[in-house]
This record gives C-alpha cells, sequence and structure tokens, in this order.
C-alpha cells in the first residue's frame, strides 16, 4: 500500500478514537500507592502491568486475541462493563471511555487474587465444566506450519506416522485451515484427500483425535452462498445485502453469529461432517472484530461487532473438542482457548508467560500458549537453518502449560538429539497430566486460574513485575528459559522449594541456575 495512504488511514484512525474519547463518559481511576493494572486484551499481556499504554479500543481491535471488559489490581480493586470500553495508562492512572456508562473500581480486597475471585464469581463465574480431558493430559499436533495452504491426505498422515516413530505422545490432531472444497462448505477437497474417511479412521486407529478448522466465512458465488442468503443466514449490511467481510484470506460473505437459527444450521453441518468423516471436532477461527469494519444490520438488533465475536465463540461450546482464537467475554466456559499467533523468535517466547497469565486473569483458563515455535507461518517463510535451541526452549516453555501444541515438526528441524529433547518434554506434559487436570476442574469449581502469575499466588512480595516464571496451581513453580543461554535466576518466594534435581531451597531466596539445553527447571512446594 502506498506510503501517504497508510498515513493517512493512521491519521484517520486517531482522529476517529480521539473524537470517539471526547464524546464517550471518561473515568479517570488515580492509583492507590504500589497499584498497578491488568485487563482487557489477553494479547497485551506482556505490557502487565500497565505503567503507559496508548489507547486501546476493544470494539475495533482484538490483538488477534481474547478481549474482555474487566479490568484488575494489584491492590484488590476491579473494573466491569457489560460493554466495550476504550482505555489508555498515563504514569500508571488508568483512563476509561465507556459510551455507556461512568466506570467506577469496586474495591475487593487488597490482592490480585481477591480482585479476579470477586470479579469472576458475580461476572464470569465457572460453568462446572471443563473442555475434553485429553487437551491437558496429551499434546496436541497443528499441520498448520508444516503444510500451510497445502493440506493433503498423504502429508497428514506423513506427520502423523512421524509423531510415532519419533516418541511423541499421540493426542489431539488438527488439520488446519484449506482442507476445505472452499469456505462455508464442509467436505474434503477430493483431489487432495482422495478417502478422508480413511484418513480419520487410521489417525483414529493411531490413538488420535481428529479436529478440524472451521471459521464462519462462505465463499461468494457458490451453492452454500446462495441457500444461506436464501435462508437469511447471512451477514447483511446496512441496506440488507449480504455483507462482504475483508479477512486474512480474502473476501467472503459470512454467517450472522447473531442469529440462532443460523448458528443451528451451522451446528447441522458441522456434525453432518462429524458423522460423514469420523471428526471428534473443530478449531473455531475467526470472528475478530478487527475484520468487522463495515455497518452492519445483524439479526439481533441490539447486537455489534463485540456481540458477534461472542456468539461465534459460544458455538465452541456445542463441541466438546473445540479450539477458540478470539473470543468477547466467555471467562469460565469450557472452552478451549488459544494464544494470537506469535513470531518464530527468542522475542515471542518471552511473551508466552505474561500472556498465559493475562489469560487466566481474564477468566480464560484453558488456554493453549500458540504453537511451539511459533504460530506465525510468515515467520518460517524462507528459514532455511534453525535456531534449535529457541525451538528446544520455546516446547519446554508450553511443556508444564495447562496444553501444549507442536505445529513445525522437531524431527525435520531439529538433530535427532534435540528432536529427543521435545519428545521428552511432551511425555512429561503427559506425565503432569492429572495434576494438569486436576487444576482444570478446579478452575471450573472456583475460578482459580491454572497458570498463575506470582502476584496471584504471592501478593506484595515483589512479583508484580515478574514475567518469566509462573505457578502451575499453587504447588509448582515453572522458571524456564525464555532467553538464549544456559543460566538464569529465579525468585523463590517464602516456604520450602524442591528443583527439578531434588535440590531443596528455603524462601524468600534469589538463586541462579545452570540450564544446559536439556533442562527445565520448576520447583515443587514442599512447606
Amino acid at each position: 500500500m502506498n506510503k501517504k495512504i497508510t498515513l493517512l488511514l493512521l491519521l484517520i484512525a486517531f482522529s476517529f478514537q480521539s473524537m470517539s474519547a471526547q464524546n464517550a463518559i471518561k473515568s479517570v481511576i488515580e492509583p492507590l500507592k504500589n497499584e498497578r493494572w491488568w485487563g482487557g486484551l489477553v494479547a497485551l499481556g506482556n505490557q502487565m502491568p500497565f505503567i503507559n499504554l496508548g489507547m486501546q479500543d476493544m470494539s475495533r481491535n482484538n490483538l488477534n486475541n481474547q478481549v474482555v471488559p474487566f479490568m484488575l489490581s494489584s491492590e484488590g480493586r476491579y473494573i466491569w462493563s457489560e460493554n466495550p470500553f476504550r482505555f489508555e495508562v498515563k504514569d500508571g492512572q488508568l483512563v476509561i471511555y465507556s459510551d455507556t456508562e461512568k466506570l467506577e473500581p469496586v474495591v475487593a480486597g487488597k490482592t490480585l487474587k481477591d480482585a479476579h475471585l470477586a470479579a469472576s464469581a458475580k461476572h464470569f463465574p465457572p460453568s462446572g465444566n471443563i473442555p475434553e480431558p485429553v487437551f491437558f493430559s496429551l499434546p496436541q499436533y497443528n499441520t498448520w506450519i508444516e503444510l500451510m495452504y497445502n493440506q493433503n491426505q498423504d502429508d497428514i498422515m506423513n506427520y502423523a506416522h512421524k509423531v510415532v516413530e519419533n516418541g511423541f505422545p499421540q493426542g489431539v490432531f488438527m488439520v488446519d485451515d484449506n482442507w476445505q472444497k472452499y469456505y462455508g462448505n464442509f467436505d474434503f477437497k477430493p483431489e487432495k484427500f482422495p478417502d478422508a474417511k480413511a484418513m480419520t479412521d487410521e489417525l483414529h486407529r493411531m490413538g488420535f483425535k481428529v479436529m478440524l478448522w472451521v471459521a464462519p466465512y462462505v465463499s461468494a458465488d457458490s451453492p452454500e452462498f446462495r441457500i444461506l442468503e436464501q435462508k437469511g443466514y447471512l451477514l447483511k449490511d446496512k441496506k440488507g445485502n449480504a455483507a462482504i467481510v475483508r479477512w486474512w484470506n480474502g473476501y467472503s460473505a459470512c454467517y450472522d453469529a447473531t442469529n440462532p437459527e443460523a448458528m443451528e444450521y451451522l451446528k447441522q453441518q458441522l456434525r453432518a461432517n462429524q458423522q460423514k468423516y469420523g471428526i471428534d471436532g473443530f478449531k473455531f477461527d475467526g470472528g475478530d472484530v478487527a475484520y468487522m469494519t463495515g455497518e452492519y444490520a445483524f439479526h439481533d438488533a441490539n447486537a455489534n461487532v463485540n456481540t458477534f465475536m461472542e456468539k461465534w465463540a459460544e458455538i465452541g461450546l456445542s463441541f466438546p473438542y473445540n479450539e477458540l482464537r478470539a473470543s468477547w467475554k466467555l471467562g469460565g466456559q469450557a472452552l478451549v482457548q488459544r494464544l494470537g499467533d506469535k513470531d518464530y523468535s527468542w522475542r515471542a517466547n518471552q511473551l508466552l508467560i505474561p500472556d498465559m497469565t493475562a489469560a487466566g486473569l481474564l477468566g480464560h483458563y484453558y488456554t493453549c500458549p500458540d504453537m511451539i515455535g511459533g504460530g506465525q507461518y510468515g515467520a518460517f517463510l524462507g528459514v532455511k537453518t534453525f535456531d534449535e535451541e529457541l525451538i528446544v526452549r520455546s516446547c519446554q516453555v508450553h511443556a508444564l502449560m495447562p496444553m501444549m501444541q507442536f505445529s513445525v515438526a522437531p524431527w525435520r528441524i531439529l538433530s535427532r538429539e534435540n528432536a529427543a529433547i521435545c519428545a521428552q518434554y511432551a511425555r512429561l506434559h503427559q506425565q503432569m497430566g492429572d495434576y494438569i487436570l486436576s487444576l482444570a476442574k478446579h478452575a471450573a469449581e472456583t475460578g482459580e486460574p491454572i497458570v498463575r502469575h506470582m502476584e496471584y499466588q504471592f501478593p506484595h512480595q515483589g512479583f508484580v513485575e515478574c514475567k518469566d516464571q509462573f505457578m502451575l496451581g499453587d504447588k509448582y513453580l515453572v522458571a524456564p528459559m525464555t532467553t538464549s543461554g544456559t543460566a538464569r535466576t529465579v525468585v523463590l518466594p517464602k516456604g520450602t522449594w524442591k528443583d527439578d534435581r531434588g535440590k531443596v531451597f528455603r524462601g524468600p531466596k534469589t538463586v541462579t541456575l545452570d540450564v544446559p539445553l536439556e533442562r527445565l527447571p520448576y520447583f515443587e512446594k514442599v512447606k
């Protein structure tokens, strides 16, 4: 795009935000002593707690991830709204602009944990249900980085067989985008999948559960488009015509997720796909408010683009094997959420822990930290020699998260020795599966996150800025290598801790550890 046009669009967007802020109801939240704020957008986790943050508009950009109209502080206060708002932070001062109400903080207690649990109980109570247990106890495998838009039966089966041959546990297997004839149709491309049912049957015999990528978009000028348009199930523009949405793969019509009949019809199509091909569930992609840039006449006259994103994500509740990347609200629900696509880089590796702790604080307890090594396919294009240390360290970050997902194949890009290290940590995840599953069940009853910020678990002990270690429940402190190297410091809270090599430490204490490539440091709280 021409640089002048790009600059003009940025200026227009900035002007729009400025005018919106001027016309909105402004709430200025002065910080208490030592108070810091988290919240709003999961993708900003790496900037939390905020000191200075430019204007964020929940109704215009979800930053490729989940959005929740919820802010919470280290001093036990929180803010909740049922509607999207804009916010910025200036030297710790939180400023909120709402089109509907004056927003004031609720005093829930004195800690980050107090704020989270009070807000959860009132605004996003845990449902009592969790996604399928296999998500927590076994790795996931996604074909995206290896195959990208060339999804096909031969390469998919080769990938699956390599999983087994290289000693990785079989878990959930996801076939990503471009398996369909076209968007809105739920049959496999016959030229790429000569016998899709035989493929899924073989994957099941090998011990995998099988999921397919889907999105709300519908290829225009297709039989499905004409059927859906006739039924009134497509999103409409203000003139009453089928709206065309520009998303990352081009221009498409779109299901109107605010229409219950349309969503029920879509569920019927997906269930027919399950019955025909033996599919266990679906990865529900898209629906981002960032792509909803037009003026729409939703079926629900009271809906907005955030409602659309919420209703699209809710479809996952009808399929126990589900995965979402974008949603509005829906904390505490039995949905598998995933962090947005990360680059193949050390910087991206450093984002995983703070983004995951943010997801937990915002109510998305059952979250997968993207794909090991990164899920942004553009970052892999043209790479001839991979940074093997980065891939192994990324795998170790994932190993003691609620879920771990492979996409780029370790056995293809790593030495035999380093691929074996990745398999070792996939098996560690499997070994810890019962404990992680117990945390998921606990979250479903109490609203306590599985992955916990150190400040959440150990308030007012100096962990507000901690972004490279986390608590897995209340038992394990996990301190992976997020940067290149073979040594790191770990800050242990009060108590007695036993590390992964059996050495015992008494906290509070800062320790320096030797971390060769094959080591993932973690500490069990024994007293």
